[in-house]
């Protein structure tokens, strides 16, 4: 029997699907696998800083203090009863750059180098900033003048040579500090800004060698109340615990223990994140309140970095030899910085939300060193000092460009090809930023975009333009433009960049519209 031959039918036509994906709210990802990421986490995410809600544009900065006569490596701020002043130490001389504008001359010159650290203390006597750096005597400031300290000053000290001290902390009402390139600290009697110097010499007490290198403050509850607790760390990466008041007095002092960490970041590797202190070393940053007690043992459960640890591997490696390692928190801003020293000109910082200990790097802020004045944010780069994370949203007048790679995602179907045809990021903006949008596809992480070029639209200013000449500016409206895009593959990562200037910009989800494709394709 003859059958007669079938009849070819068209394939039904695909119809197109739209996903919505909230912004990388979980931050930065640089542990796990590419193909196992939550679709809240991003691949990378420069100058955008995650919150609970969305991603918004990091703050921009403006020169604050100009005129230096080289790299700003030391800002210290000095705390008076009445009077807040800022310090900048540059080509080993220090000025005053509490003023914005140009600096005047420098108020201490012909020091050895132009890393110090410092504090401040207030004794019965006044208000004051102590700062030291081996090699040089230290420097005590009233709120009026400058005194270098050595055994026949006024103040004095004596029982060392003063220019061995090289690292300062107020614990107890005493002044430590620590003797360069040795195992000794030294301390002052209660209340003093100088006096007879005594020694605690913790060779006995560093099993594994090497020197001091940073001194630090812990708070912590030992069972009964909370209790200061005075830290050293060596450069063999050794945390070494006393508690107590008096050093000369064992039945008011004691060591609480001695534990191996990783090596330390230089000597600004600590810093008091509320009541605990974060600690900086070659595998990660650290709350000591969690890791004296495993970070050796399982140090990803407890680094802070531990979701960035790719990448913070990498930066520790590359760049261990330079300085500008540092930690700085900033409560106004929920955020802790960690400064990478990439190289003079090109510094960049991870950053992390303290709310949501989510992370994302910043690019474009050039500092070698950072601190907080006023509580306002500062930094010191080449022949400045610059107020950081402004709300002008702009880099000294520059643009921000900024963006992310978000997490591969399979749309729900992994053994499915996928046409993808157009995508629109959902932003909050009070203006026209520059931006793309583009499909990463099958985890190829480059980024393809061209630069972005951001032309400012102009707003009418008040009192001086014209009712039906002027353009006038909005609020914050909401932008929600369809973009084409291209690429067929398994899984797809929103690329999305952005450049602006004088914009506050926040990122709240992206659709994304693509065909269910045929896996022959």
């Amino acid at each position: 029997m003859v059958r007669p031959a079938p009849v070819l039918r068209a394939a039904k036509q695909a119809s197109a699907r739209v996903a919505s994906i909230p912004s990388p709210i979980g931050g930065w990802n640089a542990r796990d696998s590419l193909a196992n990421m939550k679709p809240t986490d991003a691949v990378t995410l420069t100058n955008y800083f995650p919150t609970a809600t969305n991603v918004v544009l990091r703050g921009g900065y403006q020169k604050h203090a100009t005129g230096l006569p080289g790299q700003v490596e030391t800002l210290m701020p000095y705390n008076g009863a009445t009077t807040q002043s800022l310090f900048a130490i540059s080509s080993n001389s220090i000025y005053n750059v509490t003023s914005a504008g140009a600096v005047g001359a420098a108020v201490v010159s012909g020091l050895t180098n132009s890393r110090w650290e410092s504090t401040n203390v207030a004794t019965p006597g006044g208000n004051f900033l102590y700062a030291v750096s081996g090699g040089n005597n230290p420097l005590l400031y009233d709120g009026s003048t400058w005194t270098a300290i050595t055994g026949a000053s006024t103040p004095a000290i004596t029982g060392v040579t003063t220019s061995e001290l090289d690292n300062v902390c107020l614990f107890k009402n005493r002044l430590w500090f620590i003797q360069r390139n040795t195992l000794k600290a030294w301390y002052l009697p209660t209340q003093s800004v100088g006096g007879a110097a005594q020694v605690l010499d913790l060779s006995s007490v560093a099993r594994k060698g090497g020197y001091l290198l940073a001194i630090g403050v812990w708070t912590i509850d030992a069972g009964f109340g909370l209790d200061d607790n005075l830290v050293f760390v060596t450069t063999q990466g050794e945390i070494i615990i006393y508690r107590g008041t008096d050093p000369s007095n064992i039945s008011t002092w004691s060591l609480v223990g001695v534990w191996a960490m990783g090596s330390p970041m230089g000597k600004r590797c600590l810093a008091k994140f509320a009541g605990d202190l974060a600690y900086i070393a070659f595998d990660g940053l650290f709350p000591l309140s969690q890791a004296l007690q495993s970070a050796r043992v399982a140090p990803e459960s407890v680094a802070l970095t531990n979701k960035i640890q790719g990448a913070f591997a990498a930066a520790t490696a590359a760049y261990s030899g330079s300085f500008g390692w540092e930690i700085c928190v900033a409560p106004k801003f929920n955020a802790v910085i960690v400064n990478i020293p990439v190289g003079v000109g090109s510094q960049q910082q991870y950053v992390m939300n303290t709310i949501v200990q989510s992370w994302c790097n910043f690019t474009g802020w050039n500092a070698n060193t950072f601190c907080l004045h006023k509580q306002d944010l500062f930094f010191g780069g080449t022949d400045y000092v610059a107020k950081a994370w402004t709300d002008d949203h702009s880099d000294d007048g520059a643009a921000i460009s900024a963006g992310a790679l978000q997490a591969f995602n399979y749309f729900g179907s992994r053994g499915q090809k996928k046409i993808f045809t157009r995508a629109r990021p959902n932003l909050f903006a009070d203006g026209q930023p520059a931006v793309f949008v583009g499909m990463n596809i099958d985890f190829q992480v480059n980024d393809t975009s061209a630069p972005l070029a951001y032309l400012p639209q102009t707003s009418a200013v008040w009192d001086t333009s014209l009712w039906d000449n002027g353009t006038w500016g909005a609020g914050q409206n909401i932008s929600v433009n369809w973009q084409g895009v291209t690429g067929v593959g398994y899984c797809g990562s929103v690329n999305f960049r952005s450049a602006s200037k004088g914009l506050s910009l926040e990122w709240a989800a992206t659709d994304v519209v693509f065909m269910p494709g045929w896996n022959g394709i």
